[in-house]
Order: structure tokens, then C-alpha cells, then sequence
């Protein structure tokens, strides 16, 4: 009699099902942070979830796990509180500090990355993942959990964009849609070395601008026009943009 699927003990079970708990968790931790009513009535159903979804994934000591990660939510707090004051700020179409929480996607997807991150550092890594791939869902924002940012990230509208582990994003930087800070060469034996570039302090980045490579660093206080494709370095106090030719001419009638 051939092999059926259901018969057959070759396959190895990937928990494919842990990718809806962990969507849950993380809308329940996000929710957690900013609503103490949630906090107050779900905090016990959410670190049963946590621990659940450790276990499946084979992590090591899930207790203490949640605990390590647990006593970094008032600092990842207090970095999205930033986060937002700096949306609110610099976007002239924020209204209030309130609509930036409610209703920005780019705030939603910093804010899974910095718990994400923090999991990310924990050396959970595909439990950081499984959370970045919610948001990225969602949002359409791509931050790999492994990138490091600092305070006071701006994310405006925010489709598309691409952060890969190994960037470094330092404080006060502005990122428009479309942005791809990313690897010039993909090959697993790069895995453990620096593959995507250093954002310095006050660096703005328009729209579909492509920076590649793990040596490039945009030197402080620089504005990285749209479109254009960066594959050196750039020092501080730049302005880079791409010259393009546009004509307009009346049409015939």
C-alpha cells in the first residue's frame, strides 16, 4: 500500500499553529503597555501564553525567561514614549500625542521591534522573529529584531521599508517609506558579520532610498534624498539626492 501523508512519521511537527498564539501575544503585550485597564485583567493570560510558546519552541528555562524579559517593559516604555514624541513633533499631520499611539503604523512596528528586540537579545531569536513577522504583517515595515535603534526613532507612513539585523540606527533618525537599509551580498557565510549599515545621530532618510552594506556609515546630521541607491559612505552634514530629468510638455488636442 503507497504512503499517505497522515501516515507517514517522516515529517518533523513545526508548530505551524504557535504563529497565531504569538500574533495574539504580541497584540496583547503592545496593548499591555499603553493600557493599564488590559494590563490589569490580561497580564497573567499573557505570560501563560509566553510561557506556552516557549515551551513549544524547545527555548531553555521559559520562567525565568519571561522574567528577564518582563523587567525590561519600563525601559521599552519609556523608549516608545520617545518614540512618539518625536512622531508627534516632526509629522505636521499629527494632531496629538494620543492619535500617534491610536493610529500610526510606524509606531505600532517600532514598538513590537523594541520588544521583539529585547526577546531578540535574549537569544529567543525565533520567537523575536515570529513577533517582527506580526508587525510586519500588519504594517507592512520590515524591522529584523537583531537591528539596534536608538531613541527617538520616526517612522513616517512607513510601507515598505526594510531594516536587516545587523544595521545600527542611532538617535533621532527619520525614515520614510520604502527605505531599505540592507546587505550588498547575500551569502550565508556573511551570517555573523556586519551585513547592513550605521545610521549616525539626526540622519533623515526619504522615501525609497536604497543604503547597502555593513561598512557604510551616513555620517550625522546628513539628509539621504528619495530614490537614490548608496553604496559608500557618506560623512556628516551631508545632502545626497539623485538628479533625475522631468519634462512636461502640452499635449496636442
Amino acid at each position: 500500500m503507497s504512503e499517505t501523508f497522515n501516515d507517514s512519521k517522516k515529517y518533523k511537527n513545526y508548530n505551524i499553529c504557535l504563529k497565531d498564539t504569538v500574533k495574539l501575544f504580541s497584540k496583547g503585550l503592545f496593548y499591555m503597555l499603553f493600557d493599564e485597564d488590559y494590563k490589569i485583567q490580561n497580564s497573567a493570560l499573557l505570560k501563560e501564553m509566553f510561557l506556552n510558546i516557549a515551551t513549544k519552541l524547545d527555548l531553555p528555562d521559559s520562567q525565568i525567561l519571561w522574567e528577564r524579559f518582563e523587567e525590561h517593559f519600563p525601559e521599552i516604555r519609556e523608549k516608545l514614549d520617545l518614540d512618539a514624541m518625536a512622531i508627534e513633533k516632526h509629522d505636521p499631520a499629527a494632531k496629538s500625542l494620543s492619535e500617534v499611539y491610536l493610529a500610526y503604523p510606524g509606531f505600532h512596528a517600532i514598538a513590537i521591534y523594541r520588544l521583539s528586540h529585547q526577546l531578540y537579545q535574549l537569544k529567543a531569536h525565533v520567537f523575536s522573529r515570529m513577533m517582527s513577522e506580526y508587525a510586519h504583517g500588519v504594517t507592512g515595515i520590515d524591522i529584523h529584531p537583531g537591528a539596534t535603534i536608538g531613541n527617538s526613532f520616526f517612522i513616517d507612513h512607513g510601507t515598505g521599508i526594510v531594516i536587516g539585523e545587523t544595521s545600527i540606527i542611532k538617535n533621532n533618525v527619520k525614515i520614510y517609506q520604502g527605505v531599505t537599509l540592507g546587505g550588498i551580498q547575500i551569502k550565508k557565510s556573511l551570517s555573523s558579520t556586519k551585513r547592513h549599515p550605521t545610521i549616525e545621530d539626526h540622519v533623515t532618510i526619504y522615501a525609497n532610498a536604497t543604503i547597502l552594506g555593513g561598512d557604510i556609515v551616513i555620517g550625522a546630521n546628513s539628509i539621504i534624498g528619495a530614490n537614490v541607491w548608496i553604496t559608500e559612505s557618506v560623512p556628516e552634514n551631508s545632502l545626497v539626492t539623485y538628479q533625475t530629468e522631468i519634462k512636461i510638455s502640452t499635449r496636442k488636442k
